[in-house]
């Protein structure tokens, strides 16, 4: 049997408790249900005399969102069985945005250098610090996954991908 199980407080210092981070995500999808509600009202939440409007179904989502998100986040807070427990903690958060920030990298990364060379580097860069891989091999790898990418995207399917407003590949012709 494991040591450890889902109900074990962590070693580290927790940085959020379970609660806290229901009270937040159902604050959070209570202003995207009141968004919700506010535009169907604005489309026409009412039935017509051909129908539903365009905002009738929408509603009651917004609806249902908002009594479901408000029910949340009053358990939450003053809920008598409101988890307690660890929701994450410092060793944990390092490895979430070990990857996060990365991607989130590679995404404005995108916007200039386009999606082949972005996902070159994206690689390379990803199996190097965190695979510690050689880095000759991840560089390798990681320039044949683009161009085996670039080869069936932009020569076999005729399917243009972004290259980025750098467009670093233009002297390939594409």
């Amino acid at each position: 049997m494991s040591s450890e199980t889902h109900d074990d407080e962590p070693t580290s210092r927790p940085l959020a408790k379970n609660r806290t981070v229901d009270a937040v995500v159902a604050a959070i999808l209570f202003v995207v249900g009141a968004v919700v509600i506010v535009e169907s009202r604005r489309l026409g939440a009412e039935w017509t005399s051909d129908g539903p409007g365009a905002g009738y179904f929408p509603f009651y989502i917004g609806l249902i969102i908002c009594i479901s998100s408000a029910a949340i986040l009053y358990q939450s807070v003053l809920g008598k069985a409101a988890d307690k427990r660890t929701f994450v903690d410092r060793e944990q958060l390092g490895r979430v945005l070990s990857v996060l920030v990365p991607v989130a990298i590679y995404v404005v990364a995108i916007m200039f250098v386009g999606l082949y060379v972005a996902s070159a580097i994206y690689i390379a860069l990803f199996m190097i610090v965190l695979g510690k891989y050689n880095v000759v091999r991840s560089i390798v790898l990681g320039v044949a996954v683009s161009a085996a990418f670039f080869v069936m995207f932009e020569v076999w399917f005729k399917v243009p991908l972004y290259k980025g407003t750098l467009e670093p590949l233009r002297f390939l012709g594409y």
